[in-house]
């Protein structure tokens, strides 16, 4: 039997692409970045909507953990389908259309030579697929179309190849409730009949990028779209030149990545082209001027990429290879103008945390404002090889979410992804290759395995939610360039930032803290009348800090607690002095970041990260959002073995509930680690006890022997010749996997 090819979804927001060359992502962010502008271009997208905090929901952070990564307790489920079954079609179209139904159209059977115009539906809460009896204007057999839903209810297919190798430029819409084809009368420019193009809708519009067309498959690198209000199609512009690749919008803007080049390469670039505000895309909903086109540049070959001579298109007799890099391209150099407004590009060159696209199966899908790329098995990649990662949009940043061995299982091949509405749940679709174990014949050229992957439980808040977070997205993209650039006021307010009045710092206010640890002699407060509503402030008799010296103005702007007590003329406005119960060092990072704005790593103010755990507190006790969100985000970031019990600590007590669990899981990955660090024994009796319950019931440590032997069982799938050296570990119901020395220094990442 030969073997199954890779196959793209035409899921407008999903591509699958095969035998990639490798990249990978530098350091710091513009590292190794080749990046292309048009009349103007923005290093970080970001959205502008309102800011809407929401208790214990936070993005995941981009930058990577330190320490061990630790296991991610959650394992999706394979479940059978059952039902009519379709064959593992080659570029039809698999579509989540809302209500736990997925809808499969078209397609071509490589082992028939028959394209197909059947639909077919999954129910995902019985598994069972049913053949759809249609009606209408049903469009002809196609293969390599894009099928986009519509108002929820419609199903918008356009293009393709038919069983004549014709390329097609129709418009079909499938009414999902009565299962009835309609075919709206079209007015416009006609574009150039494609398939294997991406499709996005984004108000009221069909967006039609790139694809292949013509008897010498040419790729096209057109941008168009159709005017689902008006049936019109507007003048068709350069773009980039790409095909079986992904598209989507996030932050108004129109986003591609992977896909296939015109020298044939897998593509390592990401583009964007901004929509809003541009009237010659028909989106005029941001305010402002409109620049002038933009001069669109090529990219050229990555040196030392790896290479294929194209070759000619094997004939229908043969294996049909849609995916694959033998098809003959040939570029089409059309003069048209350049897409209008602002156009930019990224290629990935080196760095640990970008996924490695040498080989396998690949899906891309858009959630949450990231893009996740899914490598799945195939016959040359084994799960051990494969992962999940995500590059985040706002900070263009790779993560990796998880191992391959904690998503797949060995035995399956996943032919087409698709991913609900929200951006919550994904679901592969494929086949089980242990024929003889299955319950029914040719179960390996059918699609019914379907993998579910609850997305939520990689730390990704949802399309829905993750729009009301957009100020969250714009806050943390600027807190990961680094400490901010301080000008003009802004410094000058920072160099005299605790500096006596005699210095001429023109400070009128002195704030002082409890003493870290008996670092300094410490002084008394004179006794002040406690004040009923704050008591907390006023320690007497308590041993201090030394006094920080801060502006009152600079407080009364920028801490809104401040502001009340000054103006209900508390103790603390007569005496122009005040005491929080807090470590010294916590609140002059605090009163730095009144200052800064931030808490990136400053060397002095904001470099240990149990000042940020503090800080935490602080921000929780006094209702400050921004601040919990900045704090919560670097300790998830910066989560290691010295201070994970800490900030678990502090997370339980500020009711943190995700950092929490993902404290958790960093200590249950390493248990025997933190259980001799000074922050774990420093935990009250009662948090002890909390920590150790997390522990399953049936978790156990595994070390010595037994652990050598778990490392032996998979020493044939590593496959890297090293040595390893057992580590102390705790099992749920499961051993996990040792980490050699190497994988340390790479720096793994907390899943």
């Amino acid at each position: 039997m030969a073997p199954q090819q890779p196959m793209t979804s035409s899921n407008p927001h999903v591509a699958a692409t095969s035998d990639f060359s490798q990249f990978q992502e530098s350091g710091p962010l513009w590292d190794g970045l080749t990046t292309l502008t048009g009349s103007h271009s923005r290093s970080n997208p970001i959205l502008s909507s309102a800011f809407k905090p929401a208790q214990n929901t936070y993005l995941m952070p981009t930058s990577p953990a330190k320490g061990h990564r630790a296991a991610n307790d959650y394992r999706p489920t394979i479940k059978k389908a059952v039902g009519n079954t379709p064959a593992c079609l080659v570029n039809a179209s698999v579509t989540y259309c809302g209500n736990d139904q997925i809808y499969a159209f078209g397609g071509f059977d490589q082992y028939t030579d028959e394209v197909y115009n059947h639909v077919l539906r999954l129910n995902l809460n019985t598994l069972r697929w049913d053949l759809v009896d249609n009606y209408g204007d049903i469009p002809g057999v196609r293969m390599g179309h894009t099928a986009s839903v519509y108002q929820g209810d419609k199903l918008i297919v356009f293009g393709g190849e038919n069983e004549h190798r014709e390329y097609l430029s129709d418009i079909v819409i499938l009414d999902i409730p009565t299962s009835t084809w309609t075919q709206p009368d079209i007015r416009g420019p006609i574009p150039r009949g494609r398939a294997r193009h991406a499709a996005v809708i984004y108000e009221d519009k069909l967006f039609i990028i790139g694809g292949v067309t013509g008897e010498n498959n040419v790729i096209l690198d057109d941008l168009c779209y159709l005017d689902l209000k008006s049936w019109t199609w507007s003048r068709t512009w350069s773009f980039t030149a790409r095909f079986d690749h992904t598209a989507w919008v996030w932050g108004g803007r129109l986003w591609i990545f992977g896909g296939l080049d015109p020298d044939m390469e897998r593509s390592t670039d990401l583009w964007w082209l901004d929509l809003k505000g541009n009237p010659s895309l028909g989106i005029t909903s941001a305010q402002g001027t409109v620049e002038s086109p933009a001069t669109l540049n090529r990219m050229t070959h990555s040196p030392g990429t790896p290479f294929s001579p194209p070759q000619q298109l094997p004939t229908r007799s043969g294996s049909y290879a849609p995916n694959s890099g033998s098809v003959q391209i040939r570029s089409l150099n059309r003069r048209k103008p350049t897409a209008p407004g602002a156009i930019s590009s990224l290629r990935f060159h080196s760095g640990p945390h970008v996924p490695a696209l040498l080989s396998g199966t690949h899906f891309h899908v858009y959630s949450s404002g990231v893009l996740l790329d899914l490598i799945t098995p195939s016959e040359t990649v084994r799960p051990y090889e494969c992962n999940l990662s995500s590059l985040e949009l706002d900070s263009l940043r790779w993560q990796r979410l998880a191992d391959g061995q904690e998503v797949f299982k060995p035995g399956y091949r996943w032919h087409y992804c698709t991913i609900n509405e929200n951006g919550t749940k994904a679901w592969l679709l494929g086949s089980a290759l242990d024929v003889a174990n299955a319950p029914g014949p040719g179960d390996e050229n059918h699609l019914c395995e379907i993998l579910c992957i609850d997305l939520e439980k990689y730390g990704l808040l949802g399309n829905d939610l993750i729009s009301e977070l957009s100020e969250q997205n714009r806050i943390l993209a600027s807190e990961r360039q680094g400490s901010p650039q301080h000008t003009s006021l802004g410094a000058d307010l920072l160099a005299v930032f605790d500096q006596p009045p005699e210095t001429g710092s023109g400070t009128d206010f002195i704030v002082t803290a409890d003493c870290d640890d008996q670092e300094f002699p410490g002084e008394m407060l004179e006794p002040t009348s406690p004040s009923p509503s704050q008591p907390a402030f006023l320690a007497p008799n308590a041993a201090t800090s030394p006094p920080i010296h801060v502006h009152k103005i600079i407080l009364q702007a920028r801490w809104p607690h401040f502001k009340r007590l000054y103006a209900a003329q508390m103790a603390e406005y007569h005496t122009k002095r005040m005491h929080i119960p807090e470590p010294y060092s916590v609140v002059r990072a605090f009163l730095y970041y009144l200052y800064a704005d931030s808490i990136s790593g400053h060397p002095q103010f904001c470099s240990d990260l149990i000042d940020v755990a503090g800080m935490l507190v602080m921000a929780n006790l006094y209702d400050m959002p921004k601040l919990r969100l900045l704090c919560v985000n670097r300790l998830s970031r910066e989560l290691d073995i010295e201070n994970a019990a800490i900030i678990w600590e502090r997370a339980r007590r500020t009711n943190e509930t995700w950092l929490r669990r993902r404290a958790e899981q960093f200590c249950l990955g390493n248990w025997g680690r933190i259980v001799r660090t000074l922050g774990f024994k420093s935990l009250t009796r009662q948090s002890l006890i909390e920590l150790c319950e997390v522990v399953d019931m049936e978790g156990r440590v595994v070390a010595g022997p037994e652990l050598e032997m778990v490392g032996a069982l998979n020493s044939e799938s590593v496959g890297l010749g090293k040595t390893k050296r057992p580590r102390l570990a705790i099992s749920n119901n499961a051993v996990m996997d040792d980490l050699d020395e190497g994988e340390e220094d790479d720096g793994m990442e907390l899943s």
